[in-house]
């Protein structure tokens, strides 16, 4: 994937972008920008900094297959797309609203192309009569 390079005029675009780059890269280099280099990382709950149970193997193979499932998907949308779709927090519930949004407007597209061949069809009628 090739480094998301700032736009000055797209900034949240681009914190999006490179969030996502990072984190498919590898997350834990993501946890660092957003930590820094603590040798256990934390988390803020109701206020209270809280530290971060260490997670197996398993959980980070899972984690970074999750994060490349939604980055990748989040990446081929197009961009005027993509901000307002990085608010689903998994891929699966992404995957969900891309087809919700784009079924229903690849349905509305066939609609109004009949629609036209009908009025066309209608304007061709009167024309011969």
């Amino acid at each position: 994937a090739k480094l998301p390079i700032l736009n000055p005029n797209e900034l949240d675009l681009w914190k999006m972008r490179i969030e996502q780059y990072f984190l498919m890269l590898n997350y834990f280099v993501w946890e660092v920008i957003l930590n820094g280099d603590s040798s256990s990382p934390t988390r803020i709950v109701d206020g209270a900094v809280q530290i971060i149970a260490p997670t197996t193997a398993e959980q980070r193979l899972a984690k970074k297959n999750e994060l490349k499932a939604k980055g990748t998907l989040l990446m081929a949308l197009p961009d005027k797309h993509q901000l307002k779709f990085n608010i689903h927090k998994d891929a699966k519930t992404l995957m969900e609203a891309i087809k919700k949004i784009f079924r229903g407007r690849h349905q509305l597209e066939i609609l109004e192309k009949s629609a036209i061949k009908v009025e066309n069809s209608h304007f061709d009628l009167e024309e011969q009569s």
